[in-house]
């Protein structure tokens, strides 16, 4: 086995129908190609992709009939996960080859990718932009846990449980259960990453003996603002996603940034054994 493993996360893709801008300004449908293709052109071809909620903007049939055909070019498995903006009603229809959706309830989920164990988490609440980890969601976890042993572990779920503050964005955070979380994770330091959606930018925080981040969306982000008081909006900055990277030499998960789109390069540092001036 290659003594690198890698996954992606791509999150809040925001899909409408075919032809509808998100907004009136974002073809998110455009950005999801360029993301893909990007994804694809990567020189370490991903073993798997993680999309981590907000699949789609209003979790309607025709909305999931497009994503669907959106995501076909990705030629290595990719797992789903609702986020606010999603029905999972909805969504298990548009992808019943996706058997891990279950037929009911919470979409959570245990995958293998490579050397490690992915653990999907639900957070979305129906008909509530906040989220949530209620008993139910928080015992499966915690059953899961202790049957990965040692094994690392990666949880992904859409709502981030901790302050990002940025503050309209935690106003619609994770709340009920981050606590609980962070206790229960604590107990458990095989678990390498908590990945998380939601924010539409690259966040990065200690969390419960871990890492916790969230990754920035394949279309719009949400403004760097950390006012208290700061409005409610997004920028068209440079989209971007997460490439985890299990380094099996030094046994821990690496992660980086890559953006989205096509850039100059590669271009060499040296000529000639002499660094090019």
């Amino acid at each position: 086995m290659s003594q690198i493993y890698t996954f992606v996360q791509l999150t809040d893709l925001h899909i409408r129908k075919p032809g509808q801008l998100a907004y009136g300004r974002v073809d998110t449908s455009g950005y999801v190609r360029t993301t893909i293709d990007s994804v694809l052109a990567l020189r370490q071809r991903p073993d798997a992709v993680v999309i981590s909620g907000d699949l789609t903007d209003f979790g309607t049939a025709q909305e999931y009939e497009h994503l669907r055909e959106l995501l076909q070019p990705l030629t290595m498995p990719f797992y789903l996960m609702p986020g606010n903006h999603d029905d999972r009603n909805e969504l298990r229809r548009a992808f019943p080859d996706h058997d891990y959706l279950g037929q009911n309830g919470f979409i959570q989920y245990r995958r293998q990718l490579g050397p490690l164990r992915l653990l999907a988490l639900d957070t979305s609440e129906p008909g509530r932009s906040e989220g949530a980890l209620c008993e139910t969601r928080l015992t499966w976890l915690a059953k899961e846990l202790e049957a990965a042993g040692n094994e690392p572990v990666v949880i992904a779920m859409h709502h981030p449980p901790f302050r990002t503050l940025i503050g309209h964005m935690d106003e619609i955070g994770l709340m009920q259960g981050s606590a609980e979380l962070e206790e229960l994770l604590r107990r458990h330091p095989n678990v390498e990453r908590v990945i998380c959606g939601h924010l539409h930018r690259a966040i990065d925080v200690r969390f419960g003996g871990t890492v916790a981040s969230t990754c920035p969306g394949p279309a719009h982000q949400v403004t760097l603002n950390l006012d208290p008081a700061a409005s409610s909006d997004w920028m068209l900055e440079p989209p971007a996603f997460r490439v985890h990277a299990w380094d099996a030499i030094g046994k821990r998960l690496v992660s980086h940034l890559a953006p989205a789109g096509r850039f100059e390069g590669p271009y060499p540092f040296h000529a000639d054994g002499k660094l090019i001036d």
